[in-house]
């Protein structure tokens, strides 16, 4: 059994976006394959973005995102599912990783220099919708957002293995592939994946 915590990043509070309905298939498959889910809705949180150096190194996360925090270190995988926004992930889920992800929590100096992970053991899925083909935003434009999220800020804390799944085209998916996609996510459900 795997703890998963899903966290939807999809900016839009009101819901009914792919990524939603994406989220609502892994999380059935995985209580389906007998491992244990949390869900964290981003856009429902309240929360300013970190604005300068100090207020990262020294700054509280504010409660809503404080809250959440324990359910980062109860989880053993991540689901992280958003869709591409001017090719890089929506602002509000960001500034969300930019909160949770603060020094002393997710990662400490070991040196003036270093850091150390604080987040070893752990693995992710990162789920992004988009516009246009993925093999395009993979090979043509580099996979800039994926690639960012993955070294940057999830591989920096210690999040190892870190997998993913692209969905292109949405705006005219047809309702067999919508469902052979949803079925797709609820099968990494419920292998835990």
């Amino acid at each position: 059994m795997t703890q998963i915590l899903i966290i939807q990043g999809h900016p839009d509070p009101a819901g009914g976006h792919l990524c939603h309905a994406l989220a609502d298939a892994y999380a059935a498959g995985a209580r389906a394959g007998g491992h244990e889910v949390r869900r964290v809705d981003v856009a429902g949180l309240d929360f300013p973005l970190v604005r300068s150096k100090a207020e990262w190194d020294a700054g509280l996360p504010p409660p809503s995102v404080a809250a959440v925090q324990p359910d980062l270190l109860w989880a053993d995988h991540f689901v992280i599912l958003y869709p591409l926004w001017l090719g890089c992930m929506p602002a509000v889920l960001k500034g969300f990783l930019e909160q949770v992800l603060r020094p002393g929590f997710a990662m400490e100096r070991s040196s003036p220099t270093a850091w150390k992970s604080r987040m070893k053991g752990k693995s992710a899925r990162v789920v992004i919708t988009m516009g246009m083909p993925a093999l395009a935003y993979r090979w043509w434009f580099g996979a800039h957002s994926l690639r960012c999220l993955k070294r940057s800020i999830l591989g920096f804390v210690g999040i190892s293995p870190i997998r993913d799944t692209l969905v292109g085209m949405v705006e005219g998916l047809t309702e067999a592939k919508r469902a052979a996609i949803l079925g797709r996510m609820r099968g990494l459900g419920v292998r835990g994946v």
